[in-house]
């Protein structure tokens, strides 16, 4: 019972390592004021999109999608509370105000990207994207021991295995087929970065689509492993100091990694640090005016097709990234009782066993769930 309890303590109140200025979370005023934070935050974000709406791209308007299901999810717990009031309304304010432009968002998509949209629509589609309500922890002993070079990736490859999962594809197949090709790609040990981040995102997506037979019934197993990894290159990011080229993809871990409920991702100086990256003015995350050197410029060019940067630093891209992580940290904010630090509401499952040497551990029903 002793290990179960310490799982069941709640991330955002556990003193990290690295202090933060946040307030801890566990009263009312302290939960107000880290919302009002994240908040104040989702309505600048939101007035850029309202500003840059007919030039965002695709990938750009998942990240709002996704955020306008996470303050769903939070208006509807809020409201069950009269002191929280305020706040429910504030969102409920927020989440009306996304709604027309989201769906504004799929005329100009028609005119500017129409293959894409078609391929990948499913993705911006209310009902698409479900929340957690059951959490686990990422566990590092799945961590690689060795990984490949980020330039492996292929973005191109990536996305004609997502199509193929959706069903988008021009044969008109059903969701959920999966090639031996896409198989091994998606399931390939030692990847980083994007390769990693969009690995997650194919069984994520799987869930989504209700995928649940063959390689997909080992999804929690490959999740697990993905997103140790990915908590692995977070804390790396961390520790370099959260530069530029790493903060999109330090964002997007958090994103999918909190959507696949790992509730290790939100810690609350991690939050600081995304918040500080806003440009106050414009309202969205891009690139520092300080911070243009050549090396980033390469980086931003390895993810061109999913990148729209405008002139004066904005990315369509970090931007989506940033809201979703943010309103996933209000996600679980809300969830978490505002007094006495009590425990997460939601059950908390333990993580997998898994083996000790990074390598990729077998499925719990054990034989190759590559099969």
């Amino acid at each position: 019972m002793s290990n179960l309890g310490l799982l069941l303590l709640p991330l955002l109140l556990a003193a990290p390592a690295w202090s933060s200025s946040l307030p801890p979370p566990d009263t009312l005023e302290g939960k107000a004021t880290i919302a009002g934070l994240i908040l104040s935050a989702l309505e600048r974000a939101t007035s850029f999109l309202e500003k840059r709406l007919p030039e965002i791209n695709l990938d750009g308007v998942v990240g709002f999608r996704v955020l306008e299901v996470q303050l769903t999810g939070v208006q509807e717990e809020w409201a069950r509370d009269p002191r929280l009031r305020p706040q429910s309304l504030r969102v409920g304010g927020l989440v009306q105000e996304l709604a027309p432009l989201l769906q504004r968002s799929i005329s100009y998509l028609k005119q500017s990207d129409p293959q894409y949209l078609r391929e990948f629509q499913p993705t911006i589609q209310l009902g698409f994207w479900k929340l957690p309500h059951i959490w686990t922890h990422t566990n590092s002993s799945m961590v690689y021991s060795t990984t490949e070079p980020l330039d492996s990736f292929s973005e191109e490859d990536s996305d004609s295995c997502l199509v193929q999962l959706l069903g988008t594809g021009t044969d008109s197949s059903q969701p959920c087929r999966l090639s031996d090709f896409c198989r091994t790609l998606m399931t390939k040990p030692g990847c980083s970065g994007y390769c990693l981040s969009h690995q997650l995102l194919f069984f994520l997506s799987a869930r989504m689509k209700g995928c649940v037979e063959g390689l997909f019934r080992w999804s929690r197993h490959y999740m697990n492993l993905f997103c140790a990894n990915m908590m692995d290159l977070n804390q790396r990011a961390e520790a370099t100091g959260y530069g530029y080229p790493t903060r999109d993809i330090f964002m997007e871990n958090i994103m999918f990694c909190g959507i696949g409920g790992f509730s290790d991702f939100y810690k609350l100086h991690w939050l600081e640090a995304i918040l500080s990256w806003q440009k106050p003015q414009a309202g969205c995350f891009g690139k520092p005016a300080a911070e243009v050197t050549q090396h980033q410029e390469h980086y931003l060019r390895r993810v061109k097709r999913r990148e729209k940067q405008f002139a004066d630093g904005c990315s369509s891209h970090n931007t989506a990234t940033a809201v979703a992580a943010l309103g996933g940290f209000l996600y679980m904010l809300a969830h978490h009782p505002p007094a006495h630090g009590e425990l997460w509401r939601a059950t908390l499952a333990p993580p997998a066993a898994t083996d000790t040497d990074g390598s990729i551990p077998a499925p719990p029903e054990g034989g190759d769930p590559r099969r």
